[in-house]
């Protein structure tokens, strides 16, 4: 599933294209991509015609600031990815929405299980869908370690499930959520309310260097390749993980053995030797 890095890597890659750019069509291939709308036409309607103001990113969400006060909101889901293309060019399978620049370009939303949506919402309704369920951004505003020891105060729920609510901190999933965990040394079935505040401190110091080093390679792309960058080419971050998907190898580190451990429905990868 794409995660901060992957969005970002995408958001730094697509801003040269659109920003600037007049969109001057959205087709919709599949309505399920604009389910967020209760008018399923309302998106296409409300983002032909509007420049692109700016491009930016909140978590896991990519957002584009369209003259009008429209922000044309994009989320990858499980499985989605952008390509940029030109009018004609042969598309990928599973291409659900193709948005159509001035200039010559098109914006492809390429997404197999459908997981990933668009929208382009008002003022009012980007505050009823972000207000209190999206936390602050994990690499752009990371509460202090403070602010972190009092948001996992008292909580039960392992550390990990933690890292994965978006609400305390956005933008972590699976993959970084492994790593950061691995490089703070904390196991990820811990009680978050366990955590001492050298342990919280510990962990927030491993978010931006993790999250920094899949954003230089661009992202994480799996075997699938369900995620690839806009101009096509895979993530390279995958061969220097340290924990993530590497059960049975030797940890990095230490030299202790990756296991694999189910934590609330999500698989968890960690070193029994040192993470503690």
């Amino acid at each position: 599933m794409p995660e901060l890095p992957e969005v970002e890597a995408t958001r730094r890659h697509l801003e040269p294209v659109v920003v600037g750019r007049v969109i001057e069509s959205a087709d919709v291939r599949r309505e399920r991509m604009t389910r967020r709308h209760e008018n399923l036409r309302d998106f296409a309607d409300r983002v032909a015609g509007r420049r692109v103001e700016s491009l930016g990113r909140r978590g896991k969400f990519l957002l584009g600031l369209l003259e009008g006060d429209i922000t044309w909101v994009t989320h990858l889901g499980m499985s989605g990815r952008l390509a940029v293309a030109r009018p004609g060019e042969v598309e990928a399978p599973h291409t659900n929405v193709v948005i159509r620049l001035s200039g010559g370009y098109e914006v492809r939303m390429v997404d197999p299980r459908t997981f990933g949506f668009m929208a382009a919402w008002t003022p009012a309704e980007m505050d009823e869908q972000f207000g209190g369920r999206i936390g602050r951004d994990a690499l752009d505003d990371l509460p202090t370690t403070a602010e972190l020891a009092g948001s996992l105060g008292g909580r039960t729920a392992p550390i990990k499930a933690l890292l994965l609510d978006q609400r305390v901190v956005s933008g972590l999933g699976n993959i970084y959520a492994d790593e950061i965990l691995h490089r703070a040394k904390i196991r990820p079935d811990r009680p978050g309310g366990s955590l001492t505040r050298a342990e919280i401190g510990a962990l927030r110091a491993a978010v931006r260097p993790v999250l920094e080093a899949g954003l230089r390679h661009g992202g994480t792309s799996l075997g699938d390749l369900a995620y690839m960058l806009p101009d096509g080419r895979a993530g390279e971050y995958l061969h220097r993980l340290a924990a993530y998907g590497r059960e049975g190898e030797a940890c990095r580190r230490c030299g202790g053995i990756i296991e694999r451990v189910v934590i609330r429905s999500r698989s968890s990868h960690w070193c029994r030797g040192c993470q503690t």
